[in-house]
């Protein structure tokens, strides 16, 4: 695959080619801007990911310093923002098909799979440790959203689905723990188990 081409864009770079499409910032901007905003939630983008990408993309183009900054300011203090290259190259790649026809494969769902195995009374704790965990996770995703919504002044943002999104998902998976959790008593083996030959 030749260099630099849109297709070769990791999430990391589409990520700050959004960010830097919104205002021009250096990587130190960068990086607090991602903390404040809590994307290391839903995206895996480190600090040195953030930088690595600033290079990546100002070597193709897709993103420039911004005028008057001065270039000995190093990665860490130039500000960049995103050329008519980079939005091109980022709306190209959220046109890609497979942003849309994936599955998730939570660790918690291998867990579950393997679960039959292990010691007894470990089933129930685990279960219970998800539990606290989703409402540890559920009651600061709602504060999120309260503090999403006023920044935003409206519920018609993207922010706003994904949290409302996620919370949906905690809350289901909160019901099907104190399901689950009932049933454990019955948990037994497959009766008619039908192996590959």
């Amino acid at each position: 695959m030749p260099k630099n081409k849109p297709s070769s864009l990791t999430t990391p770079d589409l990520v700050l080619l959004s960010l830097l499409a919104e205002r021009p910032m250096h990587g130190y901007q960068a990086n607090a801007e991602l903390e404040r905003r809590q994307w290391r939630d839903w995206v895996g983008v480190s600090r040195p990911q953030v930088y690595y990408s600033i290079e990546k993309l100002a070597r193709a183009g897709m993103i420039a310093a911004a005028d008057g900054d001065e270039p000995s300011g190093g990665p860490d203090r130039r500000v960049f923002g995103t050329t008519g290259k980079g939005r091109a190259a980022l709306a190209s790649a959220l046109g890609r098909e497979d942003w849309a026809v994936q599955r998730d494969r939570p660790a918690f769902l291998t867990w579950l799979a393997l679960s039959w195995q292990a010691r007894p009374g470990i089933t129930a704790r685990q279960l219970e440790r998800r539990r606290e965990f989703l409402q540890a996770e559920l009651a600061r995703e709602q504060m999120t959203l309260r503090s999403v919504r006023r920044e935003v002044g409206h519920r018609y943002h993207e922010a706003v689905w994904m949290l409302e999104l996620v919370i949906a998902q905690f809350r289901t998976e909160l019901r099907w723990i104190g399901k689950v959790s009932s049933e454990l008593r019955h948990r037994a083996p497959a009766r008619r188990p039908d192996y590959a030959s």
